[in-house]
């Protein structure tokens, strides 16, 4: 088994998607980068040295006269009353939400980035892991090996596996890198509040507790992970049933932007919350804001996230094994 994978991560190497992806990660984070500088730099110029506790106070007041204003949707109205409650609990607890520095960037961007980047990303490595065997011919001679073809897919995943988790921390890293070499690498003790819930549009800070920034971001590089490996293995399961890795790559990437989209208008789809691209942003819930759907919580997200996983590979599997080559 351990030749098998080193033989697939050898195909993947030589077809240099994880190079691609690598550039590609490191092109956004250093845009991402530059444009919050020029950002800091602006706001610089028009307000200087303010105080965080003055810019929270100026953001919430502009919040508010959002939520009063009449023109923000109902839904929306409620996520900002949420959002305005967990910066006042900040403020009275004299916790600045956005220490300045690497730490505050690579939390900001593991956070955008779960919902459609890392997705992408995973599509791009594992959409013809299967399918460009068939397009290629080689699949014939692949399976004329005395080895059963279980096995051969087997390390087809777990190669894929590694993949996905030399990416998750290639991600980190360059992000800490980059983003460390224009703002600094100060603040990774910094204090994060999590564990508020929110029931019926009402916070509750009951639960609140405190982490370091680095244990935070580490937490948040977990469920990027596990959300990058569900989307990699549903993609693995249509690179087994296509044969055109564009087949592949089209229906994951109308699955992904539809999640994007349901996500803010699903409120009212109780159902929704049983397809998975509802439930890729995970870290929603340390950054404790309301759920798409009421009901939903993170062991639901996750738990949601491990059946379509699992239902995803043993397709794969029962479809590769009894498949006829020709």
């Amino acid at each position: 088994m351990i030749n098998l994978v080193y033989n697939e991560m050898v195909k993947l190497a030589g077809k240099r998607r994880l190079l691609v992806v690598t550039f590609i990660i490191a092109i956004l984070i250093s845009l991402f980068t530059y444009a919050q500088l020029r950002q800091a730099e602006e706001n610089r110029k028009r307000f200087g040295d303010v105080d965080w506790r003055i810019a929270l106070e100026q953001q919430l007041a502009g919040w508010e006269n959002r939520v009063s204003s009449g023109r923000t949707s109902e839904e929306a109205g409620e996520n900002l009353k949420v959002r305005i409650e967990q910066q006042r609990y900040y403020l009275d607890h004299n916790i600045n939400p956005s220490e300045p520095g690497a730490p505050t960037f690579v939390r900001g961007f593991v956070g955008n980035g779960i919902n459609l980047l890392l997705p992408l990303m995973m599509m791009i490595i594992a959409a013809d892991i299967v399918s460009s065997e068939y397009s290629a011919g080689t699949i014939k001679v692949l399976l004329t090996r005395k080895v059963k073809r279980w096995r051969i897919l087997l390390s087809k995943y777990l190669a894929l596996t590694l993949c996905v988790s030399l990416i998750i921390t290639i991600f980190g890293l360059l992000a800490t890198l980059i983003s460390g070499a224009v703002f600094g690498f100060k603040g990774w003790e910094a204090p994060v509040l999590t564990g508020f819930t929110v029931t019926g549009g009402v916070l509750d800070a009951s639960g609140v507790h405190s982490l370091p920034q680095w244990q935070y971001i580490i937490m948040e590089l977990g469920l990027a992970w596990f959300v990058s490996l569900v989307v990699a293995t549903i993609t693995f399961m249509l690179s087994v049933l296509f044969r055109s890795t564009a087949a592949v790559m089209g229906v994951m990437l109308a699955c992904l932007i539809a999640g994007t989209i349901l996500s803010s208008m699903v409120a009212s789809w109780e159902s929704a919350k049983y397809l998975f691209m509802v439930n890729l942003q995970l870290i929603q819930y340390l950054e404790d804001a309301a759920p798409p759907i009421e009901g939903m919580s993170l062991g639901f997200s996750l738990l949601v996230l491990l059946v379509w996983g699992a239902a995803a590979l043993t397709v794969a599997f029962a479809a590769f094994t009894r498949r006829d080559v020709y």
